[in-house]
């Protein structure tokens, strides 16, 4: 519930999978600044129990960590089952969570393959499928799908990355469809290449190897990919998920909205 006069999402509980570092840490770290009650859920027990206790020490709000695969059926049932018990039915769900490794094509082994789908696709299908019900009932909600530059243009080296986020984007357009009517939102945000994730520690990785030069030379040259000749910063992309979880983003949905200086036009 909502105080009144306070800003609109505050006491929302909000779901940031992925929550632990990078993208996700900037996103709940910004969904608490606003008041929002924030449940955090990674692989890693460690880090999800520091970023809780971050948010809790630097917003004055309700944090909680819980551990998660969202690759896991069992997994995701058990950690949106403890969400729930903690802080109530969700409002806002965030689906963060993803796995880069850049392979050429011809050595995409079926375990990688697999992988990479289950934690960027299937998690996000079933982590929404927890909260939906709920939002339905109330006829409000908000989902953002944390999609990629790789969900809008194809990159080498990266098929099973690009067919994923490509796959997000459809999931996201055919359920905001869906959902139209329901109060609901649903958006993907696409990130270009952005500081502190596993996503730029790949493509630099990648650039090392495939133009033999050093880390920062790297990545100057993924800077160098969008006409603002700059990386991407985790909080640029939370502020645009923060907005679209707001009562003035209610009219927008369905949409994958490139968070990348330029390089997606």
């Amino acid at each position: 519930m909502n105080v009144m006069g306070s800003d609109p999402i505050t006491g929302q509980h909000a779901v940031v999978t992925g929550g632990g570092r990078g993208i996700g840490a900037a996103i709940a770290s910004a969904l608490a600044a606003r008041g929002v009650q924030v449940t955090v859920m990674a692989r890693t027990a460690s880090a999800v129990s520091e970023m809780a206790q971050s948010l809790r020490d630097n917003f004055k709000t309700r944090a909680h960590g819980v551990v998660c695969d969202v690759g896991n059926p069992g997994d995701v049932t058990r950690a949106f089952a403890e969400a729930v018990d903690h802080f109530g039915v969700v409002q806002v769900l965030i689906n963060n969570a993803g796995q880069a490794q850049a392979e050429p094509f011809d050595r995409i082994s079926l375990d990688s393959w697999n992988r990479i789908i289950a934690v960027n696709l299937t998690g996000t299908l079933l982590c929404t499928q927890h909260v939906l019900p709920a939002m339905i009932g109330a006829r409000a909600g908000r989902i953002v799908n944390i999609a990629s530059t790789a969900g809008l243009k194809g990159y080498s080296g990266l098929a099973a990355y690009c067919a994923t986020k490509h796959g997000i984007v459809g999931l996201t357009r055919a359920l905001a469809a869906e959902t139209a009517r329901s109060g609901i939102t649903v958006n993907a945000v696409c990130p270009g290449y952005t500081e502190g994730t596993e996503m730029l520690a790949t493509a630099v990785a990648n650039v090392m190897e495939s133009r033999n030069v050093s880390a920062d030379e790297a990545r100057a040259l993924l800077a160098k990919q969008s006409p603002r000749r700059t990386l991407i910063t985790p909080e640029e992309v939370a502020d645009t998920v923060v907005w679209l979880c707001s009562p003035s983003a209610s009219a927008i949905t369905g949409q994958a909205i490139a968070v990348a200086a330029g390089e997606v036009m």
